[in-house]
C-alpha cells in the first residue's frame, strides 16, 4: 500500500527566511525530532544532484538514507528522493507566502514500503504525520523565535 502524507504549517517568517532554513540540511537535526545525524556525499551548497544521507530512527528502528536532491527552486520547492532500505521515499518541501508576511509550508513524504514496511503502511502513515506535525511544529518555534 503506498505511503502519502502531506503536512502543513504557516509560520510568521519570511518565505526566503523559512525556505533557506528548512532546505538546509545542516539544521535537519535542530528541528526533525528523529533525524540524528547528517553528512554531506557530495559538496555544497545544494543543488539538483547532491547527496545528503542521514541516520534517524522511526518506529523504534534506526534507519540509514541517501537523499538525492531531484529539484531545487530556491524560496518555493525542494524534491528529494531515497531508493535506500525497505521504504524508498520521495519528500517534497514547498514554501508559500501567507498573510501577514509569513509562510505556508508543506511537507509531503511518499513512497511505497517494501517487505515487512508494506504490510505496516498504514501505521507508517499515521506515525509519518505524527512525527511531521511535531517536526513542523518544532521548526515554527525555531524560526518564530528569531533562530538562524
Amino acid at each position: 500500500m503506498p505511503v502519502d502524507v502531506e503536512t502543513e504549517v504557516v509560520i510568521g517568517r519570511p518565505r526566503t527566511e523559512v525556505a533557506s532554513y528548512a532546505a538546509d540540511p545542516d539544521t535537519a537535526t535542530d528541528w526533525y525530532e528523529n533525524i540524528e545525524r547528517v553528512e554531506w556525499k557530495t559538496a555544497g551548497p545544494l543543488a539538483v544532484g547532491s547527496r545528503v544521507s542521514f541516520v534517524a530512527r522511526f518506529l523504534g528502528r534506526r534507519l540509514e538514507y541517501t537523499y538525492e536532491i531531484r529539484e531545487l527552486v530556491p524560496g518555493s520547492r525542494l524534491v528529494m528522493s531515497t531508493s535506500d532500505g525497505p521504504f524508498p521515499m520521495e519528500t517534497t518541501y514547498t514554501w508559500a507566502d501567507a498573510p501577514p508576511g509569513g509562510t505556508r509550508m508543506t511537507l509531503r513524504n511518499r513512497g511505497e514500503p517494501s517487505g515487512f514496511s508494506k504490510v505496516a503502511g498504514p501505521m507508517m502513515a499515521r506515525a509519518l504525520g505524527r512525527a511531521n506535525r511535531k517536526d513542523l511544529a518544532r521548526l515554527k518555534e525555531i524560526l518564530e523565535a528569531g533562530g538562524r
